[in-house]
């Protein structure tokens, strides 16, 4: 397909998944003119248009063949995610006694007594942790095919020693290197604002089926119970505490229903992700909209939450990790295009991102 009658200039990068045009277009069809808009519409890829200083641009992308995905490893994985999550669930719901750090592989097998009416106690929790991590890592790997990218399927870790949830989560791999900072925060932003989406109603649904609880010294708030008795309660961030005064009012204690404990861990994620450090989405955002800015914010989100610390031990965990992730650096990697300008609308979008992030923050997830 040949453009250049529409173009004044043009440079093209080929890279192992694709091919991306960057093409200054001549002023008579940056409109587009109708023949220019003929010939985008049999485009065998993606476009888009970059309003910049020296006029119109297109930005296109030709994919080259995709490789082939390792379908059997992703279904085991979320089969084994899903199974480790239920067992959470049902032991969370009192459908499996907890017995130790080690009850997963004491009574997380068939041959338990009453295995099946057991295990499908935890299925309300499963279920709706399953549907935000997965549409969490989909927002993300649909955002990327959208682009043309070479992108994984998710992959979900399971976690078999009990850890209240049975999962560390999930991920996706971009397996090169986006073309400039719209790609970069498209892709960033939209896992959080799917799981959020998904996260938000299950919250308001597990609340009204969560219910007031006699208050006990030290517990006020959300608190999960399992085995009777109240064993991990939980922070509240703005969006969690604004749902349970609306829907419970001011009861000092309040026994979490299962979806509800998963509509919070959905909040919880969003939360983590959208911290400005590193690899995260957040760290994403925050490069794509500030690059120059990205290190020293960065920094000093790190330093805060090493800080934080010391009001929960899991944010010494989660620094750690992000170094780790990062290899150390918490600078971010280069898009192809750092120069080309970031729309006026992501940059309203990274503002949304902001606000999401100041909602679903809770300084002290759980108050053990």
């Amino acid at each position: 397909m040949d453009l250049s009658a529409f173009l004044v200039a043009w440079r093209t990068t080929s890279l192992p998944d694709r091919e991306v045009i960057d093409a200054l277009v001549h002023p008579a069809h940056a409109g587009p003119s109708p023949s220019l808009a003929a010939v985008l519409a049999q485009w065998p890829g993606n476009y888009y248009w970059s309003d910049e200083p020296d006029g119109r641009h297109l930005i296109l992308t030709r994919p080259f063949r995709r490789r082939r995905e390792r379908w059997a490893l992703h279904v085991v994985l979320f089969l084994a995610t899903l199974y480790t999550i239920t067992f959470a669930g049902a032991v969370l719901a009192g459908g499996i006694p907890y017995s130790g750090p080690l009850a997963f592989f004491t009574s997380g097998h068939p041959g338990y007594p009453g295995f099946l009416h057991a295990w499908s106690t935890g299925l309300p929790f499963s279920v709706s942790v399953i549907a935000i991590l997965l549409s969490h890592e989909l927002g993300h790997y649909v955002m990327a095919r959208r682009y043309q990218l070479d992108v994984s399927l998710p992959y979900f870790i399971p976690v078999p020693i009990p850890s209240f949830i049975g999962t560390m989560g999930a991920f996706i791999r971009v397996r090169t290197i986006m073309s400039d900072r719209r790609q970069l925060l498209d892709i960033g932003v939209a896992g959080p604002i799917a799981g959020f989406l998904v996260a938000l109603p299950l919250l308001v649904l597990g609340l009204t089926l969560s219910h007031g609880a006699a208050a006990e010294e030290g517990l006020r708030g959300l608190v999960v119970y399992f085995g009777g008795a109240p064993q991990i309660p939980l922070g509240d961030s703005l969006v969690s505490l604004a749902l349970r005064r609306l829907l419970l009012g001011r009861a000092a204690t309040i026994s979490v229903h299962p979806v509800a404990f998963a509509g919070w861990v959905g909040m919880f994620v969003t939360m983590l992700n959208l911290l400005p450090m590193g690899q995260l989405d957040g760290g994403h955002i925050l490069y794509a909209r500030l690059p120059q800015w990205q290190q020293r914010v960065a920094l000093a989100f790190w330093l805060l939450i090493v800080a934080l610390g010391r009001l929960w031990i899991g944010w010494y965990v989660w620094g750690g990790l992000v170094l780790l992730l990062s290899r150390g650096r918490l600078g971010h990697p280069p898009v192809l295009d750092a120069q080309r300008p970031l729309p006026a609308s992501r940059r309203r979008l990274a503002w949304a991102a902001l606000v999401l992030f100041v909602i679903t923050f809770a300084p002290v997830p759980f108050r053990l």
